[in-house]
Order: C-alpha cells, then sequence, then structure tokens
C-alpha cells in the first residue's frame, strides 16, 4: 500500500502525519528521519489491526500541487 505522508518544518526540527490510519504522526531533526519514523508508525499500526483481526484500511487520499502565479 502506499500512503500519502505530509511534512512540515518547524522551529528546529520536522513534523510529519498521514491521512489514513489515526495516531500516526512523527518528529524528527531531518526530513528523512520523519519520513523513516513514519513509515515504522504506520508499520506497527498496521501490525496491531492484523493482530486483532481489524481490516487495513486503504489509502484515500490523492496528493496534487496547484500553481499560481505570484
Amino acid at each position: 500500500m502506499r500512503y500519502a505522508i505530509v511534512i512540515e518544518k518547524a522551529d528546529g526540527n520536522y513534523s510529519g502525519y498521514i491521512h489514513g490510519p489515526p495516531g500516526c504522526v512523527a518528529t524528527g531533526a531531518t526530513e528523512s528521519e520523519v519520513e523513516a519514523l513514519i513509515r515504522d508508525a504506520i508499520e506497527f499500526h498496521v501490525a496491531g489491526l492484523r493482530e486483532d483481526g481489524i481490516p487495513i484500511p486503504p489509502p484515500s487520499s490523492k496528493v496534487g500541487y496547484i500553481d499560481i502565479a505570484v
């Protein structure tokens, strides 16, 4: 599966989240660290769903960009 993630620059670090399974968030010193931590969070969440016999939700987000003249 492929989930869309959002990584944002904060004061002194980065934070990330996904539009999908709730609670999958991370913070880190770099974008790549946040990406790795989000991957771990998603995998941990999915493992818990499997263990509990709960269906894994399919990705539901579409990512795109809008160009504007500035």
